[in-house]
């Protein structure tokens, strides 16, 4: 099933469990002790905010223990900050204090690291981009209209951050509460100080951080963030607002106490254990309802509010009786959040009622779980077990897995609401669950082929099939985001050629592709090396030197090792021919290389009989070589060999190449004869020449390529042909009077059906 961002978010024990006492081992006097060994690293050094760091280090644990962190999270916090001033803080905190905060304070500095460097750049887009305005203010140039707008490269430039962020917290969910307590506890320096975080800080605070907290339902410190923030974005709103506030404060405070006494006496009179409280007021909740409403300040409700805090869920519906009776309901600002609680797990009442006098306030009335729950989110652990069985809005999470996997999705919904208000930033990406838990980041479309192979490549070679959050799945279904999925592997085996074919939909990512790929092609490696081992040993036995080391035969044919000389051999890169000459050369004495009437050229004669010129020699024997069968107008070069003449190749033939390496001073310079007429009858000289042909299999393909070379009016005059698990691979030896004849067969050959590689041996 698609996971939705409407998915309530999980139980507060549950992410509890999922970020703290059950990954921190409980260790005596744990808070105590990383104090004391952070302390003389940190007492003199400061963050780049120019705080202490010391004391910011104190703070965050503080706020950690407001919102109800275990010690051994606080105690976590001290150990982050120390990282850094370690020569090898792995070694160290692993030894002081364990495995577990060790990984935990380095998985956190690298994310620290990576956000400040997230900032520094973003600050630079924003200082360009306003250098950039008020330069076209000065030119009086004119200002872009408000039309449709591209994804802002300050917006663009937090996209990296962000998906860094998100696999930092799957890798280890503890990262989210010191990120979110220290980002807090940095925004209160600056308040305290007076002083600017920066526009980069700022904003990332809140459009990144707040919605964060806000995810994992953490309200005290999303409220406290979004203020806070809002008062460094925009400080002249934050302050007109508050003056408004000031204004009429002892009127509302007179009103609200009347209203709340009242209240509280009625609902003791009904029998309703309850507590009755004003409900603060948060600057940025406020501008943000007068903006999205257009309203002005004295039209926002919920200026005037109380709170309501009861036993059960049914005492709620009761005092919601009693208001609704004592006062006169404004119909359009109820909501249930009990029924139908927000994405984020929020559970109230909301309801806005006008007295006597005509004066609207707001009533917000939930259950004491309820209320935990909203103020702590997931530091309020104990709630779960008041909560009953099911939980928070039918959420429940019976085992730590469950947890992490509530949480887990929780991060992700947060992924996508920053994506809904960025068009465009993530729209290419998904993030897909392990069975154990894990974030993998996919392409937009992935299959579960490709879920397998970012997993491991041998997962992938061996996946037959998969689970989609529990439910058996086609392998080329296009995974969404949040979903669970589980590989069905064979035990062994590799991939289907399949997956290759784009049609089929079975691989999005070039990743994948890449692997799947690299795996035919050292399985077809692996053929043609043992295809030219057997040839190489045929070889051997039938010169009689089988005692020849396959190494010591690579080094005379110019090859670093025996394999490589197995995959020349194996390609035909590297012919018989050329081996047995190297061999028979070791029985033969030496004698001198080249007779002296060979180094002086003579001028240029006519063409010898063989169809070749051999410059500076007139009568001399020549032979084409069967390695690479030149034909004109090839390129040509001559080698002289030992006692049959000169062996004439293509100049880019292989086996050439290895000779020209060797014996460099056997290579003469060659070319092609005038017209001649060396075939029968006075008819143009033929030569053979050899064409590879690799091909899907099939029946009637060689029927079908042999046509081809027949149309060309080519004689065919020997065929080769290997088919290995479906793949055919064909060598024609067709008689041509000119290459260039070859090329346009080759073209032809080229659209046969199957035919995949065309190419002159």
């Amino acid at each position: 099933m698609q996971y939705s961002t409407s998915v309530p978010p999980p139980p507060t024990s549950a992410i509890v469990a999922a970020t703290s006492d059950s990954f921190l081992p409980r260790q005596a006097q744990a808070l105590a002790r990383a104090r004391a060994f952070a302390e003389p690293l940190l007492a003199s050094e400061q963050l780049d905010t120019g705080e202490n760091i010391l004391s910011h280090a104190d703070a965050v644990a503080t706020v950690l223990r407001d919102i109800g962190g275990s010690e051994a999270m606080q105690a976590a916090a001290y150990l982050v900050y120390a990282c850094q001033y370690l020569n090898r803080p792995q070694e160290v905190i692993a030894k002081a204090f364990g495995e577990n905060f060790a990984a935990l304070a380095l998985e956190t500095t690298k994310l620290v690291q990576l956000q400040r460097q997230a900032r520094i750049k973003s600050a630079e887009v924003q200082n360009r981009k306003t250098g950039e305005r008020l330069a076209a203010q000065e030119a009086a140039l004119p200002v872009a209209s408000p039309g449709k707008v591209p994804v802002s490269e300050l917006a663009a430039s937090q996209t990296e951050n962000v998906r860094k962020m998100l696999l930092a917290f799957s890798r280890d969910l503890r990262v989210v509460m010191l990120r979110l307590a220290s980002r807090l506890q940095t925004l209160r320096y600056f308040a305290a100080c007076k002083g600017d975080p920066g526009l980069a800080l700022a904003s990332e605070s809140l459009h990144v951080f707040a919605p964060l907290a806000n995810r994992l339902g953490i309200w005290q410190i999303k409220w406290e963030m979004e203020d806070l923030a809002f008062r460094f974005l925009e400080p002249q709103t934050y302050k007109d607002v508050a003056r408004l506030l000031d204004e009429k404060r002892a009127e509302r405070e007179v009103h609200i106490e009347q209203v709340r006494l009242q209240l509280e006496t009625d609902l003791q009179g009904q029998g309703i254990q309850a507590s009755v409280q004003g409900r603060p007021k948060h600057i940025y909740s406020i501008v943000k309802k007068m903006r999205g409403k257009s309203l002005d300040f004295d039209q926002v409700f919920d200026i005037r509010a109380l709170r309501v805090v009861v036993p059960s869920t049914d005492d709620c519906y009761a005092v919601l009786a009693l208001v609704h009776s004592q006062f006169t309901p404004v119909a359009e600002e109820f909501d249930d959040y009990i029924a139908k609680p927000k994405a984020n797990g929020y559970q109230s009442l909301h309801t806005v009622v006008r007295d006597a006098q005509g004066r609207a306030f707001e009533i917000q009335i939930r259950s004491q779980a309820m209320h935990d729950h909203a103020e702590h989110g997931v530091a309020a652990h104990w709630a779960y077990k008041e909560a009953g069985t099911k939980g928070y809005a039918g959420v429940s999470a019976s085992s730590e897995y469950d947890a992490k996997i509530a949480v887990l999705r929780q991060l992700l919904a947060w992924e996508r609401d920053l994506s809904g208000a960025s068009p465009g930033l993530f729209d290419d990406r998904i993030y897909v669950l392990t069975p154990d838990a894990a974030i993998v980041e996919l392409s937009q479309g992935a299959t579960p082929v490709d879920f397998a192979y970012s997993v491991h490549t041998n997962l992938g070679h061996r996946c037959r099939g998969a689970r989609v959050d529990g439910v058996m799945v086609p392998l080329n279904t296009a995974l969404q985001n949040g979903q669970t999925v589980e590989i069905i592997a064979a035990k062994e085996g590799g991939p289907s050629r399949d997956w290759l074919n784009p049609e089929l939909g079975y691989l999005v990512g070039h990743r994948a592709k890449s692997k799947v790929r690299a795996w035919f092609n050292q399985l077809a490696m692996e053929e043609t090396v043992a295809r030219g081992r057997e040839a190489v040993e045929r070889l051997l036995q039938r010169e009689g030197r089988t005692a020849l080391r396959f190494e010591d035969l690579a080094s005379s044919a110019g090859l670093p090792s025996a394999q490589a000389l197995f995959e020349q051999v194996g390609k035909d890169e590297l012919s018989l021919r050329t081996l047995e000459v190297l061999l028979r050369q070791g029985d033969q004495p030496v004698v001198e290389d080249i007779p002296p009437w060979l180094k002086k050229p003579r001028p240029v004669r006519s063409a010898p009989s063989g169809g070749v010129l051999v410059v500076g020699v007139d009568s001399l024997m020549t032979q084409l070589a069967k390695c690479c069968k030149p034909a004109p107008p090839d390129d040509i070069r001559g080698f002289v060999t030992r006692g049959k003449g000169v062996s004439i190749h293509r100049s880019d033939c292989s086996d050439f190449a290895h000779l020209q390496r060797t014996s460099p001073d056997r290579v003469i310079d060659v070319q092609w004869g005038g017209a001649v007429s060396g075939g029968r009858e006075g008819a143009s000289a033929v030569y053979p020449v050899d064409v590879a042909v690799e091909a899907i299999d099939r029946q009637g393909l060689l029927r079908d390529i042999s046509d081809v070379f027949a149309r060309e009016k080519m004689n065919v005059i020997g065929v080769q042909t290997q088919s290995v698990k479906g793949i055919a691979w064909m060598t024609f030896t067709i008689e041509v009077t000119d290459a260039r004849q070859v090329s346009r067969a080759m073209s032809v050959v080229g659209d046969v059906a199957g035919v995949r590689m065309v190419r002159r041996k």
